[in-house]
């Protein structure tokens, strides 16, 4: 059977999964769980608990749990699995590599980590508009799941709509990187669709991997890239806004 755990989060859905789950289980307690959350809100984020009573699936139990991973692939904003099943703890961890969001895998005696773990704030992009020299500066800081971009293209738009010609400044300072596949497409997809605007682009930053996407970045962009080190931020703004 399934059980929720009531009074949670607005987006937040937690179950407790013991015994033998089953098709009806999914299709009665948690789908509308999971689809009510849906609508309030732009993002779900999932703790799902097979503790010491949980005994296993039926037929239809694995046709509920594909169907709603695949009917909902990128509602999820990040997941939680709190088990000790062993063969669970690997499949999970096998497929979590392919999901759009962000997913970790707990010991029962990790419970209230994974309730952190979805209530926590991993990352944030920070806009910075320097209308003077016609320059953005993205700075993006610690690890980034999809949601964090929300708003950055529309804030981007409204900027640009003024204005011929933009300088970007990338800042990586205090980046850890992306939670998930679903963060890396959606940067990606936004510098995509900026590509030809830039005139220059300055990223800063320390990692050795950043240096090489500053490289791989003029590759594509109709832009100069330079990377600089993290000591080196003035100078890059200073390169960035020279005519």
């Amino acid at each position: 059977m399934i059980e929720l755990r009531p009074n949670q989060p607005e987006g937040i859905v937690e179950f407790e999964a013991s015994g033998k789950v089953t098709g009806e289980d999914y299709d009665t307690v948690l789908v509308p769980a999971i689809e009510l959350a849906a609508q309030r809100g732009d993002g779900i984020r999932l703790l799902a608990h097979y503790g010491p009573r949980f005994e296993g699936y039926d037929l239809g139990g694995v046709i509920g749990d594909t169907k709603l991973g695949l009917r909902h692939w990128s509602g999820f904003e990040r997941v939680a699995v709190v088990t000790d099943v062993k063969w669970l703890r690997h499949l999970v961890a096998g497929i979590g590599f392919a999901l759009p969001c962000p997913l970790r895998v707990f010991s029962d005696a990790e419970l209230e980590s994974a309730r952190l773990f979805l209530r926590e704030a991993l990352g944030t992009v920070h806009l910075h508009f320097d209308d003077a020299h016609d320059r953005v500066t993205v700075q993006l800081i610690g690890k980034l799941e999809p949601s964090a971009y929300a708003g950055v293209e529309d804030d981007m738009d409204r900027w640009l709509s003024q204005r011929d010609r933009m300088r970007l400044l990338i800042d990586l300072r205090e980046f850890d990187g992306w939670q998930g596949i679903g963060a890396l497409h959606q940067h990606f997809g936004i510098v995509r669709d900026y590509r030809r605007i830039p005139e220059r682009v300055a990223v800063v930053g320390d990692a050795a991997w950043q240096d090489l996407g500053a490289r791989l970045m003029s590759q594509f962009l109709k832009a100069e890239v330079k990377y600089f080190p993290t000591a080196a931020f003035s100078d890059a703004t200073r390169w960035v806004d020279a005519v």
